[in-house]
C-alpha cells in the first residue's frame, strides 16, 4: 500500500483493490481565510483526480474543495458517501456532478476486490457541522486508519476492523477561539495555551488508545494569507493562536510517548507499507526546503503571503453585492425565525438575547420568543460584528451552516457574557428545517441516563452529557471535577453542573462506605 500527503487532510491511496482520493483541497477555503501549509500547488492533480474511489470526510471547506473536484477529478469516479442523519453532503457531491455514489454503513466493511474499506461516522451536533468521519482501509498487504478531524466514541469497534499499522489524525483543531473574541490580551494568551494543550492532550489520547505503530499528524495547521489574518498563523505573532504544526506536535510526543514512531506528513510524503516494513520519502519538497518552512516558518509564510493575493482578490470580487440593511433584516427574519419556533430546546439552550451587528444592520435575535428585530438597547449574552458582504453572500448562496463559512473565516469579531453556549453554536450551523428537526431529536435523546458507572470514589452516569462518550474510558476525576479527555469538558460532580457551557448537567453521587451514597446530584435535564 502506498499513501501519498497532498496537504492539510488530502491522501492518496494506492492499494492492491484500486486508488482513493481523500479530502484534497488547494483551497482558499472559508471566504479565502484558509490555505493549506506547506503550499500544496505542485501536486500532479491530473494523477490524484483519476483515482477509482473519491472519498469526502465531512462537509468542512478545508476538506471539500468544490473548485478543485470540478477541475481535476473525473465525474464517473465512485464516491464514498459516509452514512450522515441529513443528505447535505450528498446534495453538494451531486450539484458538483458527481452521480456514482457508493453508499456506506456506519461501521460496515465494503469489500472491492482485495480492498476492504470502512467508512465510521460521528453524528452529534458538535462533530464538524453536523458530521464527521473516518475511514479504515485493508488490502492484505498494510491497513491504516485515516481519522483526519474525527473524534470517534466506540473505538473498540472502530480498531474492530482491523489493527492499522499507520495512523493519520489530526493534532490542530479548526476553530475561532479566542482569537476573533473581546478579551484582554493577557486573556487571550492563556486561553490560547490552554485551547493547544487540550488539543494535544486529546491527539495524544487517540495515539494510546489507537497504538499504531506509525503516526501521521496532518489536517492542519492552515496558513493565513490574508493580511489582517497574518498574525494568528501557529501559534501567533503574539503567542495568541491554536495552531500548532507537525514539528511542534511530533515532538510533544517524543517527550510523552518517546517510543513512537511520528513522521511529518506533507504534501508529496510517499508512505510505502509492505507486510510490516515502511519507507517514508519526500517527493515534492527537499528536506532543506522542509526544514526552512518549519524553522523559518514566518519568512516562509510571508513569500506565501506577497505571492498569492490574487487568490484572496479573487475571492472577494466572487462575493455578493452587499444588501441593504432592511433587505438584509428582512431575509434573516424570513429564514430564521420558522426554524426559531422549531428550535425549542436551542432556544432554551441559548436563553437570551444575542446582537449581530452586520455593516450598518443592527439586529437582536430573541431566542426565548423566537424572534428577529432590529436592536433596541437590550442586554445581550453574545455579540457578533460580521462583514455585511459575508452574510450578503451566504444569504445569496442559502449557506445553512454558518460556522462552515464565515467563522471558520475569522473574518469577524465575537464577545460574550459567561460561558461558551454550545446550543448558539449550534443553531447557527443548523440553518435549514432538516438539521433543526435532527438537532433537537438528538438532543432528546440524551436525556437517557439510565446507565451508571463507578469512576473513582463517585457514581456517575455512564455517558459523557456531551457527546454520549463512554466515561469510564474518557473520565478522570481530580478534586470533585470530572474531566472527558475526548474534549476537555468539565464537570463539578457534587452539584452536576457543567463547568464548561450552560446546560448539560450531569447525574453523580459520592460512593461511602462500599456502596452508601452521600445526596446524589440529580440536575435537571
Amino acid at each position: 500500500m502506498r499513501i501519498t500527503g497532498l496537504g492539510h487532510a488530502g491522501m492518496f491511496i494506492e492499494t492492491e483493490g484500486g486508488s482513493i482520493l481523500c479530502d484534497p483541497v488547494i483551497g482558499p477555503s472559508f471566504f479565502g481565510s484558509w490555505f493549506p501549509f506547506p503550499d500544496n500547488r505542485g501536486l500532479d492533480w491530473e494523477r490524484f483526480g483519476a483515482a477509482d474511489f473519491l472519498y469526502i470526510s465531512h462537509r468542512h471547506r478545508d476538506h471539500l474543495d468544490p473548485a478543485l473536484l470540478r477541475r481535476h477529478v473525473r465525474r464517473d469516479i465512485r464516491v464514498l458517501l459516509p452514512e450522515y442523519p441529513t443528505d447535505d453532503l450528498e446534495k453538494d457531491i451531486r450539484a458538483l456532478g458527481f452521480e456514482n455514489i457508493e453508499y456506506t454503513q456506519a461501521g460496515v466493511p465494503l469489500h472491492f476486490g482485495a480492498l476492504k474499506l470502512m467508512v465510521t461516522p460521528l453524528r452529534a451536533p458538535s462533530d464538524g457541522p453536523i458530521g464527521d468521519s473516518s475511514l479504515s482501509v485493508d488490502d492484505g498487504t498494510a491497513s491504516i486508519l485515516n481519522q483526519n478531524d474525527s473524534h470517534p466514541l466506540d473505538l473498540e469497534r472502530l480498531l474492530g476492523f482491523s489493527k492499522p499499522e499507520a495512523y493519520f489524525t489530526q493534532v490542530s483543531g479548526a476553530i475561532w477561539w479566542p482569537m476573533v473574541y473581546d478579551l484582554p490580551q493577557d486573556a487571550k494568551q492563556n486561553f490560547a495555551q490552554l485551547k493547544r494543550d487540550a488539543q494535544n492532550k486529546r491527539a495524544m489520547y487517540y495515539i494510546e488508545k489507537v497504538d499504531a505503530e506509525h503516526v501521521f499528524p496532518m489536517a492542519g495547521p492552515p496558513m493565513f494569507l490574508r493580511e489582517e489574518l497574518f498574525r494568528f498563523n501557529g501559534w501567533g505573532a503574539e503567542d495568541d493562536s491554536i495552531f500548532t504544526d507537525q514539528r511542534q506536535f511530533l515532538a510533544h510526543m517524543r517527550q510523552l510517548r518517546p517510543e513512537q514512531k511520528g513522521y511529518e506528513f506533507l504534501p508529496g510524503t510517499q508512505v510505502d507499507l509492505v507486510n510490516g516494513e515502511i519507507t517514508v520519502t519526500q517527493t515534492l519538497y527537499t528536506q532543506d526546503e522542509i526544514d526552512r518552512v518549519f524553522d523559518d516558518k514566518w519568512a516562509y509564510l510571508a513569500e506565501q503571503r506577497d505571492a498569492r493575493q490574487d487568490e484572496i482578490r479573487a475571492e472577494e470580487a466572487g462575493r455578493s453585492e452587499v444588501l441593504p440593511p432592511e433587505e438584509m433584516l428582512q431575509a434573516i427574519k424570513e429564514w430564521w425565525e420558522p426554524l426559531l419556533r422549531r428550535a425549542r430546546t436551542i432556544r432554551n439552550g441559548v436563553g437570551g438575547n444575542v446582537r449581530f451587528r452586520i455593516g450598518d444592520l443592527d439586529m437582536v435575535v430573541d431566542f426565548p420568543r423566537a424572534k428577529v428585530r432590529e436592536y433596541a438597547g437590550e442586554e445581550c449574552i453574545y455579540w457578533y460584528t460580521i462583514p455585511a458582504d459575508l452574510v450578503s453572500t451566504n444569504i445569496a448562496d442559502g449557506e445553512i451552516d454558518w460556522s462552515n463559512s464565515i467563522f471558520l473565516s475569522m473574518q469577524f469579531e465575537v464577545g460574550r457574557s459567561g460561558k461558551f453556549n454550545e446550543f448558539l453554536t449550534t443553531f447557527l450551523k443548523c440553518l435549514s428545517r432538516d438539521r433543526i428537526e435532527y438537532v433537537e431529536n438528538w438532543y432528546a435523546e440524551q436525556s437517557d441516563q439510565t446507565e451508571d458507572a463507578e469512576i473513582g470514589d463517585w457514581t456517575v452516569q455512564r455517558r459523557c452529557p456531551h457527546l454520549r462518550a463512554d466515561l469510564t474510558k474518557t473520565g478522570k476525576i481530580e478534586d470533585g471535577v470530572l474531566t472527558c479527555a475526548l474534549h476537555d469538558w468539565k464537570w463539578d460532580l457534587a452539584s452536576g453542573k457543567c463547568l464548561t457551557t450552560p446546560g448539560h448537567p450531569i447525574r453523580a453521587s459520592r460512593s461511602v462506605d462500599g456502596g452508601l451514597t452521600e445526596a446524589a446530584t440529580q440536575p435537571a435535564a
